[in-house]
């Protein structure tokens, strides 16, 4: 439903309260009856009530700027409470004189055919004027239209009852043209009462009902989340807006966490399509946290990549080893420094007591220009592969051999077999024997990729 809709509906409401205004207005002061001159207010009352509905769609419907973060919504809650003031001082008026003329006794009303006409002609536009607004307020949440809606409503049962108490004049009962006020008044009250306690909720940031429970349980029903901190929801307009704190292990990968706030904002979307979610997970520390999980995420919050992290206990304190990668080119000043601040980095979240030494070594190559070996060179160093791994009981079905040539030196790959219950440091004692004599016949050999497979699994391609 655009803006344009909402704006033409509220202006054929304004058409109808102005045109039905004008005739109960005329009719009440020609007849005397209170009945009918309390319908004229209410109508004019509802007139300016839909005229500043019109400016509030408006108004409400711009979009978010540097000053309206939420956008403008709230503005139709403001023209609805302004409406609500309206029904009640309408309500006390018609009161004050009801209670009056019956007091006085001041009931005498000229009731004419075509004043029927009137009070009956307004119960049907009020009728449909009521249910349109109602169908496009549904469909756009606007509460401006609501209160419209609720304004024609109670205006159509209020002519109802004023419509018997002419009738009831008609037939010799003056006194029910000021029942009939007095019943009028209290639609309108009640229609005020309910209108402002909605208006209320929207402008005190008051949740839906159940709203709440019903994304707690989205949100905790979730995998990963250690607890919900802090979930606040507020209404404006169409829009819900959620603002959802949750906590996660500081362990979790980014990649995960980052998942993590997707399937809860399009869960809290699913329940709530016109919601605006924020998810904000805050990391913290586990007690179940090992030495070697806090070691290697402080590394990575730094971008420093390690390997062969060693944690030992010596008696009443820990000794943390590792080796810490930096570009090769990379001076060792600087190394060195990279090197301390992680280590510091370390004592900090362990303790100064810890004993923390790092090994520098050069980064492997990320992305080389890389060519096939030299076929010479290439058959030499296959012969020799072959022969070294031949050597090795453990290893078998040697196959996919590449040997490739950069500026580095050259890299060797191949895939290999062994038993799948042998451990991986017997597996790698073996390719590592492979690897040193290889490097130690060529020494242009810059690395050497052995990928081991257990045996009965299907080759793997190069």
């Amino acid at each position: 439903m655009s803006q344009s809709e909402k704006l033409h509906v509220a202006q054929l409401s304004m058409l109808a309260s102005l045109a039905l205004s004008l005739a109960k207005l005329a009719a009440g002061l020609l007849t005397g009856s209170l009945g009918i001159l309390s319908e004229a207010i209410h109508s004019i009352i509802d007139f300016g009530a839909t005229v500043i509905t019109w400016f509030a769609i408006r108004w409400s419907d711009q979009p978010p700027d540097e000053e309206h973060h939420y956008g403008h919504a709230k503005a139709e809650s403001v023209a609805a409470l302004v409406e609500t003031a309206l029904l009640f001082l309408t309500t006390a008026w018609i009161i004050w004189e009801a209670a009056k003329r019956i007091l006085t006794g001041n009931t005498e009303v000229e009731v004419t055919w075509w004043s029927l006409a009137i009070i009956a002609a307004s119960i049907v536009i009020d009728f449909n004027r009521a249910r349109a607004l109602g169908q496009v307020a549904a469909k756009t949440s606007s509460e401006a239209l609501e209160a419209d809606a609720l304004h024609f409503s109670s205006d159509m049962w209020s002519s109802i009852v004023v419509l018997a108490g002419l009738i009831a004049v008609w037939f010799k009962i003056p006194a029910a043209d000021s029942i009939a006020a007095l019943a009028v008044s209290g639609f309108v009250a009640l229609a005020g009462w309910r209108l402002g306690g909605r208006t209320l909720a929207t402008l005190l940031d008051t949740a839906p009902q159940g709203a709440t429970e019903a994304v707690r349980a989205l949100v905790l029903a979730s995998d990963g989340i250690l607890d919900l901190k802090s979930l606040r929801l507020r209404p404006a307009g169409p829009t819900l807006f959620v603002s959802i704190v949750v906590e996660v292990a500081r362990t979790m990968p980014v990649d995960d966490m980052m998942k993590l706030k997707d399937e809860i904002h399009a869960r809290v979307r699913q329940a709530y399509p016109h919601a605006d979610v924020t998810v904000t997970a805050n990391p913290v520390a586990l007690d179940s946290e090992t030495v070697f999980q806090k070691v290697m995420l402080i590394a990575s919050r730094r971008n420093l990549a390690i390997h062969h992290l060693t944690v030992q206990h010596l008696k009443n304190r820990l000794s943390v080893s590792f080796d810490l990668e930096v570009d090769g080119d990379m001076a060792l000043a600087a190394a060195h420094e990279t090197a301390t601040k992680l280590e510091t980095a370390i004592r900090r979240e362990l303790g100064n007591h810890v004993e923390v030494e790092s090994h520098i070594e050069p980064q492997p190559e990320h992305l080389l220009e890389g060519s096939d070996a030299d076929p010479k060179d290439a058959h030499a160093i296959t012969g020799l592969l072959q022969s070294l791994a031949g050597r090795q009981p453990r290893l078998s079905d040697l196959h996919n051999i590449r040997i490739r040539q950069t500026d580095r030196g050259m890299f060797v790959h191949y895939h290999c077999r062994f038993d799948g219950a042998d451990t991986v440091d017997a597996v790698h004692a073996c390719v590592d024997h492979v690897e040193n004599g290889l490097q130690a016949e060529f020494p242009a050999i810059r690395r050497v990729i052995a990928h081991a497979e257990p045996l009965g699994r299907s080759r793997r391609g190069p």
